[in-house]
């Protein structure tokens, strides 16, 4: 059906639909007013919506046009005394009423993509502007009216970000904030004194609240504070003393581009240029800045490695030659020679494009063709999101909104709109390489290699042109690669993908020369390739980045768990690129604020792309300190440190996601936040012990300190339960977060059998519950347990009462000659269902004087001895050391049994990283299970 039968179709449909519920809300309307009607109708379902609401607003849209949006009024007028819910409904209503005027006019080409931009623009800029008065004035009546130290009333400034600091907003968009406050002091005049910071705290809370809850007309604008220093994590508000501090210390290359759009809303009240000189020298350096080419490569790998993530196909914003290049673009140069040339230091980036021919950086011709390729760009993008008031940037796959794009763009069908943006965007994207392009050139294939790819070879004609080329082990090599070619030519891929491919496997051959196991790392190689096939984006980032295949070739071929990583998310390509990062793992203490920042590019609300950023932040993670462990980098004790962290960290940032969840429903417990839960979190086991591998569970159990009469009261939300119920909730709700099965997988497996009374217990325990539990109902085996715990997430008073709690529970009296048969028995019950030695064959766990035998041993000499300096730690290395120090064991045997320990697990941990299990051959370390037997029958005999 044409472009033209489906507008017809879907304009009568509307229409029909508007004259059922308003009937005379046509009348009057002479023939072109109402054709332009028809054609926006045919175009928007926004409009529709609000016409359906609202059928007085449409002689008003009519009568506007480019120049009579152009000058406003961009504010509703608000009587005086209006309550919050009065200018909640007002600042919506008149929101929506102006995007209906420029829905209309963009369906009918009846405004110029710069002029919509700026009413966009405008129209945010004047309901932030409304929005703070308001809220400015109604919190002074109650708190008093914040002063600086001269008595000057201090304001609440604004910085408005991205594009609509830019003056460039699209139809529906989020705005990007920062709240500045230039003074600190107190309030005066208010019903009790507050500071300066918790008054635009409070201010900054109800702004968003404002412009950003969804009542029954809707949002104003979602609000998006997340460009604020320190993000997330960061107070909402700062003063200017604050704010040049962390610019001038911690601000990131990323933020400079950022701030090249920051522009204040509603006027600066006299503190423009102040505010200006405090964030020049962090945007625009005095000297020609190249490194800002640097830091646009990294950041357009972090986008392409979005776009694969996310799988963007037809985005216009962040796909190749799209919206974001040209911004980038424009920044770089802007960030360059912004230093020197003042004229480049605006947040326009039309107004800044046109300034670079003058400035030799390109020709008048390419920023011609990169001005028109933008506001061809900006104008699909708006005219997407005004069908239905969506925030989108993919391309329509459908009938009708391809239509609707083809004729708001003014094009006949949909075929010659996407001819007219290919030329666009090849435009783009061939400007962008030139600045950001890096000297890679393609690997000098040998022509042997090269010709593999151009017919079908048998075995044998393959292994001779290996040989040919110095590759071992020709025969096994050529019968895995033409199965695998074989393999690849069967799946569905398109021609693009395909050259790749053609281009990809000889490069990988190549790379096998230096390899000592290639055989086997070209069949891990192979199920990589068949699992990213159809997958372009994937095969173009290892063609075009020899680095990235090197390491790919090297781990591969090092570990069998890297290579099943890999193949099972193969967005982890991505942290190949850069061998400085893919070494060296983050330090213990900045895995918390990496993965805050990582998670900023996820909405907020967005609990499915929340649960698989953080599957792929655990992934990304994983694979450095696997790729650090396999080199040599990492010692084992490292390792495990790291892995241990990273469950802490991934563990403290799903309980506050799980805590959101739970209010949202039922509220949030009175007295308790997600700051301050009121929860503890205890590791057990391997997490407990600092011993966490690759694949291991958590064992984890929860304690709270509630009271009985807290415990029952309720909370305050419309499905109100007792704070109580709310813990066992969260328990579960927390559970979900970290086993739920995603696209990648499940974050931990988690394990809470070693809860009071087990599976049967509850899921929280209160400390005091918990406390008379080990006291007198524990069995042994759960004090051993409780040997290697240790909380990992809650409040400090709730750690000091659990660490009270274990040292009584351990430091109890025992007779020493039954806890030496109760652990003994403990073990030879636990080695004939464990152990799995035999055949000529070593359990390097479970086999008599392996690793187990040594924890049992420590747990043993803690437990008789009962000394509260003996519990201070929790893993075995620190606790053998303690031993040692009391003189509960000598020097030597103390020395001896951690090195045993420590290399045991280095082959176990080696063995897991390749295919191994925990078995080995009889013969290997004969001398050192021969001691830990040899102790275990002298510690644990019958009594001399």
């Amino acid at each position: 059906m044409s472009t033209e039968h489906l507008l017809t179709g879907q304009a009568d449909k509307a229409l029909t639909n508007l004259i059922e519920r308003h009937p005379h809300c046509l009348e009057g309307l002479d023939e072109a007013r109402l054709e332009r009607l028809r054609q926006g109708l045919a175009c928007s379902d926004f409009l529709l919506s609000q016409l359906l609401r609202h059928p007085d607003w449409l002689p008003w849209l009519l009568a506007q046009s480019e120049q009579s949006l152009a000058d406003g009024p961009w504010q509703p007028p608000l009587d005086e005394g209006a309550n919050e819910s009065v200018v909640q409904r007002e600042l919506r209503l008149f929101r929506h009423r102006y995007l209906c005027a420029l829905a209309l006019l963009g369906a009918n080409q009846d405004i110029s993509e710069q002029a919509r931009l700026a009413a966009l623009s405008k129209l945010a800029e004047g309901l932030i502007d409304c929005a703070r008065n308001w809220a400015y004035q109604d919190l002074c009546q109650s708190r008093g009216t914040p002063r600086d130290s001269e008595g000057k009333a201090v304001p609440l400034l604004v910085l408005g970000m991205g594009k609509l600091g830019g003056g460039e907003l699209n139809f529906s968009s989020d705005i990007d904030l920062i709240f500045i406050y230039p003074r600190s002091g107190v309030t005066e005049g208010g019903r009790k004194e507050i500071d300066n910071h918790e008054f635009f705290a409070r201010l900054g809370q109800r702004l968003i609240a404002l412009l950003d809850a969804v009542t029954t007309d809707g949002f104003v604008y979602r609000v998006d504070m997340r460009l604020r220093p320190f993000g997330d994590s960061g107070p909402l508000v700062m003063s200017f003393d604050a704010l040049e501090d962390y610019y001038q210390s911690q601000g990131r290359e990323w933020e400079r581009y950022a701030m090249v759009k920051g522009r204040l809303m509603g006027g600066g009240f006299g503190y423009e240029e102040e505010l200006s000189q405090l964030l020049r020298p962090f945007v625009y350096r005095r000297y020609l800045d190249y490194s800002a080419i640097h830091s646009l490569r990294d950041m357009k790998r972090l986008i392409e490695a979005e776009v694969r993530r996310r799988g963007l196909k037809g985005n216009i914003k962040l796909g190749q030659g799209g919206i974001r290049e040209v911004e980038f673009l424009v920044q770089v140069f802007q960030l360059i020679r912004g230093g020197r040339e003042p004229k480049l230091r605006t947040p326009s980036l039309l107004a800044a494009l046109a300034m670079l021919p003058g400035l030799g950086v390109m020709s008048e011709t390419e920023a011609q063709a990169l001005a028109e390729a933008y506001l061809f760009l900006r104008t699909s993008e708006n005219n997407l999101q005004a069908i239905n008031d969506e925030q989108t940037q993919t391309l329509p796959d459908d009938a009708l909104n391809q239509a609707r794009l083809a004729a708001m763009q003014g094009f006949g069908s949909f075929g010659v709109f996407m001819a007219r943006l290919e030329h666009h965007l090849q435009l783009v994207h061939s400007l962008f390489r030139e600045v950001v392009s890096e000297d890679n050139p393609e690997d000098d294939l040998p022509g042997g290699l090269r010709s593999l790819m151009e017919a079908d070879w048998s075995v044998d004609e393959v292994a001779g042109s290996l040989s040919e080329e110095g590759l071992a082990e020709p025969e096994a090599l050529a019968t895995v690669f033409v199965s695998l070619k074989d393999s690849l030519e069967k799946r569905s891929m398109g021609e693009r993908g395909r050259k790749q491919l053609e281009k990809l496997l000889p490069q990988l051959l190549l790379g096998l020369k230096d390899q000592p196991q290639g055989v086997r790392t070209l069949s891990r190689l192979g199920k990589l390739l068949e699992q990213i096939a159809s997958r372009t984006a994937y095969l173009e980032l290892l063609v075009e980045n020899p680095g990235a295949r090197a390491q790919l070739i090297k781990l591969m071929g090092e570990s069998a768990f890297i290579s099943d990583s890999l193949t099972q998310m193969p967005i982890l390509l991505d942290e190949l690129i850069d061998p400085r990062h893919l070494y060296a793992p983050l330090a213990l203490e900045d895995y918390g604020s990496e993965l805050r920042r990582f998670m900023l590019r996820i909405e907020p609300g967005d609990l499915e792309g929340q649960m698989e950023a953080l599957r792929q932040f655990k992934a990304a993670q994983t694979l450095r300190i696997a790729a650090a462990d396999v080199t040599g980098v990492l010692p084992l004790m490292k390792v495990s440190d790291h892995l241990s962290i990273l469950a802490e960290t991934l563990l403290a940032a799903c309980l506050p996601l799980a805590w959101q969840d739970l209010v949202k429903r039922h509220g949030e417990p009175p007295g308790l936040s997600p700051e301050h839960p009121g929860i503890l979190v205890v590791a057990y086991g391997k997490l407990g012990g600092l011993e966490l591998g690759y694949s291991s569970d958590l064992d984890i159990v929860f304690l709270t300190d509630l009271g009985a009469e807290q415990a029952d009261s309720e909370t305050p939300g419309p499905r109100a339960i007792t704070v109580k119920e709310f813990f066992f909730k969260l328990v579960q709700r927390l559970s979900h977060w970290l086993t739920a099965r995603t696209l990648s997988g499940v974050l931990y497996e988690i394990d809470m059998r070693l809860r009071p009374s087990g599976a049967s217990g509850l899921l929280v325990s209160t400390m005091e519950s918990f406390e008379d539990y080990q006291l007198n109902e524990a069995w042994l085996w759960e004090h051993q347990a409780l040997v290697r715990a240790r909380p990992v997430l809650g409040d400090s008073a709730l750690r000091e009462r659990f660490a009270g709690i274990r040292l009584k529970a351990l430091g109890k009296a025992r007779d020493a000659q039954a806890l030496k048969e109760e652990v003994r028995a403990m073990r030879q019950k636990m080695r004939g269902h464990l152990d799995k030695s035999g055949k000529g064959l070593f359990d390097l766990k479970q086999g008599r004087g392996g690793i187990t035998d040594i924890e049992f041993l420590v747990q043993y000499w803690l437990l008789a001895s009962a000394e509260p300096a003996l519990l201070r730690y929790s893993d075995n290395i620190r606790q053998l050391e303690a031993l040692s120090q009391s003189q509960v064991i000598d020097d030597a045997t103390a020395e001896r049994l951690a090195e045993i320990y420590v290399a045991l697990r280095q082959q176990q941990h080696r063995q897991s990283l390749d295919e191994g299990g925990r078995l080995v051959e009889d013969s290997c370390f004969s001398e050192e299970r021969a001691f830990v037997g040899a102790l275990w029958d002298k510690t644990m005999g019958e009594a001399q």
